[in-house]
């Protein structure tokens, strides 16, 4: 997959292990973790740009390399491709239209400055001044949204194993009967330099990506496919996975001071807080956070002791309890800890972790993601998933000699990279040979993102999705969260609700729903059977309006 947030594998971030810490005293990064091999993409063939005046002293092949290097995509618009399709959902029968293309954003003098690709379902036979009409988008930053669109909320699904394991290939693609059509019209949105969505240039770029760029670029999108598609009054939701739930509760916060407000807002594997996610030598609370976590995953993979292991429920609450009092109290007394205060600690730890007590002596009470997917199956010469820690794996480099690799991205990214292009170009008729960059084409695209509010501590928009909900009181948020993600663990996304600072009034607009499934809940064919009965009942919430 790539990255999501800054370490490898975006899928929606999907977070990153170590994503580049900004403050406002310093700007230095945190070091990377290896970034995740990627499939030889065709470059899309430049446009013909005029010769720059010659320069002196300029040698002749200089200066045609540097022509060659210019990347002038077209962003020239062009209609849709429409069709129509039928498939059978809860045994009845989904009439409905797709519509693929891409959407200009433009200057304020209408000038094109880049195109984003989307595809649109919308149910047959239906009023759409009255239809709910759903904004769908994964994250990274730098992930296309071939995820949800190919594997949850889309019509058609990429077929997995049961659990949402690797199949053999070829790849295929089946109706998906937990498909959200039949309660929402659904638009999937890539973000610039994924998927087939592009700026004209890639200085262009820079104006979107990085945190607001990205906000505003979504904004306008909405602004206009409502515009073009007569879809102002419709009930509008948002549904964002990973870096898509930032995404999502940005664009809540631009668009309510611009006439947009949405029903329901979904916050699938959640990353609004980042002070939650990205531990540094300054702050302790992720290590914190992951605990129940690692709970969880200890306990798929029998590393946890019996009297934990008999009952899964008691032992994820005992972690939560443990973690948030005396493990918390532990890691804020540091150095001050007695040798025996230190050593209960460790032993606890071990308990909960299905870690040995010398690494986590050795890391100093302080286990981070790449640290516990590389010990806690040391001895089977295993690395577990980040995403999903169900997934295991072999270190591609050596069990000693691998930075960081998640076995999860190596599993799913090449079904859906394989079904999606086969069905964008055949099914729903979209024919082009640009590349579709499930990941951006770009090495250098984690570092220049610009991370926005991260100059004062760390990037945040959990204070953009409180302002929506205290200027829109109706409006409702679904929290989904996944027990083995390590990526955007859940007791981080509950400790985000948790600290709004809103009242008792504002909480019962909240929704959670928890699963035994990673970071992509909807792997596994059971938590996308859940997720759509949970999603749809949370709909059903929010039109009530109550």
């Amino acid at each position: 997959m790539k990255r999501f947030l800054a370490v490898p594998l975006g899928l929606f971030l999907c977070l990153l292990p170590s994503m580049a810490q900004h403050n406002s005293d310093s700007h230095n990064k945190a070091d990377k973790e290896q970034k995740a091999e990627k499939e030889d993409k065709r470059a899309e063939k430049p446009a013909e740009t005029p010769e720059a005046p010659e320069q002196k002293n300029q040698p002749a092949k200089e200066k045609d390399d540097d022509k060659d290097k210019e990347e002038h995509f077209d962003v020239s618009e062009v209609p849709p491709v429409v069709t129509h399709h039928q498939i059978t959902a809860n045994g009845a029968a989904l009439k409905y239209t797709a519509t693929a293309g891409r959407l200009p954003l433009k200057r304020a003098d209408g000038k094109i400055e880049a195109e984003m690709f989307f595809v649109a379902y919308t149910l047959d036979g239906q009023e759409a001044a009255k239809r709910p009409l759903t904004f769908a988008f994964n994250g990274g930053p730098g992930s296309a949204t071939i995820w949800l669109h190919m594997g949850a909320l889309g019509p058609r699904r990429v077929v997995l194993k049961p659990d949402g394991f690797m199949p053999p290939a070829p790849y295929r693609v089946e109706d998906n009967p937990y498909t959200l059509l039949d309660k929402s019209d659904l638009v999937f949105v890539d973000a610039i330099s994924t998927g087939f969505s592009r700026a004209m240039n890639a200085e262009t770029s820079k104006k979107f990506l990085g945190v607001n760029g990205d906000i505003k670029a979504f904004s306008e999108f909405i602004r206009l496919y409502l515009t073009r598609n007569d879809r102002w009054t419709s009930p509008l939701f948002l549904f964002g996975e990973s870096y898509g739930t930032t995404r999502a509760a940005g664009i809540a916060g631009y668009l309510a001071d611009r006439g947009v407000s949405f029903n329901g807002i979904t916050l699938l594997s959640m990353a609004l807080t980042f002070q939650t996610l990205e531990n540094s030598k300054s702050n302790d609370e992720p290590y914190v956070l992951l605990i129940p976590s690692f709970t969880m995953i200890a306990g798929y993979h029998h590393k946890l002791p019996a009297d934990l292991a008999v009952d899964m429920t008691k032992a994820r609450q005992m972690s939560e309890q443990w973690a948030s009092t005396d493990y918390a109290q532990a890691l804020a007394k540091g150095d001050a800890l007695t040798a025996e205060e230190r050593a209960k600690v460790v032993s606890d730890m071990a308990r909960f972790t299905g870690l040995s007590k010398d690494v986590i002596d050795q890391a100093n009470l302080r286990i981070d993601v790449p640290k516990f997917t590389h010990y806690l199956l040391l001895d089977q010469k295993l690395r577990v998933g980040r995403l999903d820690g169900r997934f295991t794996g072999i270190d591609p480099d050596g069990l000693l000699d691998t930075p960081f690799h998640d076995p999860t991205s190596t599993a799913i990214v090449p079904p859906y990279t394989s079904v999606f292009n086969h069905y964008v170009r055949t099914e729903l008729g979209y024919k082009t040979d640009m590349a579709y960059n499930v990941f951006p084409d770009d090495e250098n695209f984690e570092k220049n993102w610009d991370w926005g509010s991260a100059a004062n501590g760390y990037p945040d928009t959990a204070t953009a999705l409180r302002q929506a909900l205290v200027k829109d009181p109706y409006l409702k948020v679904q929290i989904l969260e996944g027990y083995y993600d390590l990526a955007t663990p859940y007791f981080a996304a509950n400790y985000t609700m948790d600290h709004l600072d809103l009242g008792a009034q504002f909480r019962k607009n909240f929704s959670f729903a928890s699963y035994e499934a990673g970071h992509m809940v909807y792997l596994p064919v059971d938590g996308l059977k859940k997720m759509k009965a949970d999603t749809g009942g949370f709909m059903e919430k929010a039109l009530a309006g109550d």
